[in-house]
C-alpha cells in the first residue's frame, strides 16, 4: 500500500504515473534486504536541502556495498523535473532508492555494479505546526555500527524502528526515545531528538547508533547563526527528564514538539518554534 497519493515514479530512464513495480522476485534487495533510500520534502513551493538528501542516498548505497549509478546532481535534476507536476500548495515526499539486483559469489554480499534505482514522489501533507507528541522508553535498542549498517539510511534497519513505534503506540504514546546498548540516547524511533536546558540547545553527539538527519544539521546551523548556544553532547534518559524542552527533528515533519516524556511534562515550546521559524525562513531564502 502506498504511503501517499498522486504518485509519480522515475524508473529505467523515464517518469511513470503511479506506483509501478520496480523490483523482481530474485533481486538481492528483496530477499537479502540490500536497499537504501533517502527522504526529502517539497512544501510551500520549496525543496529544502534537496542536494544534501541526494548526496546522502549515494553515501548510504556505498555503506551498504551497493554501487551508485547516478551522481547527486543527476538525482536532484530528475527530482526537480518530476516536481513540476505538483503545485506550490501541494506537499510531496521525495524518496530516491537504490537496491542491489544480483548477489556476489556467495549470494549474500551485493555484486558490485549490479544496482537498481527508482525515485518516488508521493503527495503527503505536512503535519500541522502546532502538532505535539508524547514519547516513552522502549525495551528495544539502537544498534551500534559494529552490529548494523547505522551509517546508511538502509531499509533493513526500519523493522527495528517499527517495533519501537508499535510498542510506544500500544502504551498510549506517539513515539519512543531510544537508547543504544550503552544507555546513550541517540534519538527517537524514527526522528532525531534534541533537548533544551537553560536556553542552550543540546543535540546528541553523532556517535554511531543513529544517522544524523539533514534537518538536524540545518537546525544546528540555523540556531547557532541566530545566537543560540549549541552543545553537541552525550545524552541519557535522565537528561531528557531534566530538560526544559524536547523536540524531534526529521524529514517528514521537520520539527515536532514533545509535550511529555513518560511522567515528565514540558511547558516550553520556545526553542521548538524558533527552530521551525528559522528553518522555513532559511528555506525561503534559498529559493
Amino acid at each position: 500500500m502506498a504511503f501517499g497519493t498522486h504518485i509519480r515514479t522515475w524508473f529505467e530512464g523515464r517518469w511513470h504515473e503511479g506506483d509501478i513495480p520496480v523490483m523482481r522476485a530474485a533481486d538481492h534487495g528483496l530477499w537479502q534486504g540490500s536497499s537504501v533510500f533517502d527522504g526529502a520534502r517539497y512544501a510551500r513551493g520549496l525543496a529544502p536541502d534537496l542536494a544534501a538528501h541526494c548526496a546522502r542516498v549515494n553515501r548510504s548505497a556505498e555503506a551498504l556495498m551497493i554501487t551508485p549509478t547516478l551522481d547527486a546532481g543527476e538525482i536532484e535534476a530528475i527530482t526537480r523535473e518530476g516536481l513540476r507536476a505538483y503545485g506550490p500548495d501541494q506537499a510531496v515526499y521525495i524518496r530516491p532508492m537504490y537496491w542491489a539486483v544480483d548477489g556476489g559469489d556467495l549470494g549474500v554480499n551485493p555484486k558490485p555494479g549490479s544496482t537498481g534505482f527508482a525515485l518516488c514522489l508521493e503527495q503527503v501533507a505536512m503535519p500541522p505546526d502546532d502538532l505535539q507528541t508524547t514519547v516513552t522508553r522502549t525495551r528495544f535498542r539502537r544498534p551500534v555500527l559494529e552490529d548494523a549498517v547505522c551509517n546508511a539510511k538502509a531499509g533493513c534497519l526500519y523493522p527495528n524502528n517499527a517495533r519501537m513505534l508499535v510498542e510506544a503506540r500500544a502504551k498510549g504514546f506517539g513515539n519512543a526515545l531510544v537508547a543504544d546498548a550503552r544507555g546513550i540516547l541517540p534519538g527517537g524511533a524514527r526522528p532525531n531528538v534534541s533537548l533544551v536546558k537553560g536556553g542552550v540547545f543540546f543535540p546528541p553527539t553523532a556517535n554511531g547508533p543513529f544517522l544524523p538527519g539533514t534537518p538536524r544539521a540545518r537546525h544546528i546551523a540555523n540556531l547557532r547563526a541566530d545566537g543560540v548556544e549549541v552543545v553537541e553532547t552525550v545524552l541519557t534518559f535522565d537528561d531528557a527528564h531534566a530538560a526544559d524542552e524536547v523536540f524531534l527533528s526529521g524529514n517528514f515533519a521537520k520539527v515536532t514538539s514533545v509535550r511529555a516524556f513518560d511522567g515528565t511534562e514540558y511547558r516550553s515550546r520556545e526553542m521548538t518554534e524558533r527552530a521551525r521559524r528559522l528553518y522555513w525562513d532559511w528555506a525561503a531564502s534559498q529559493g
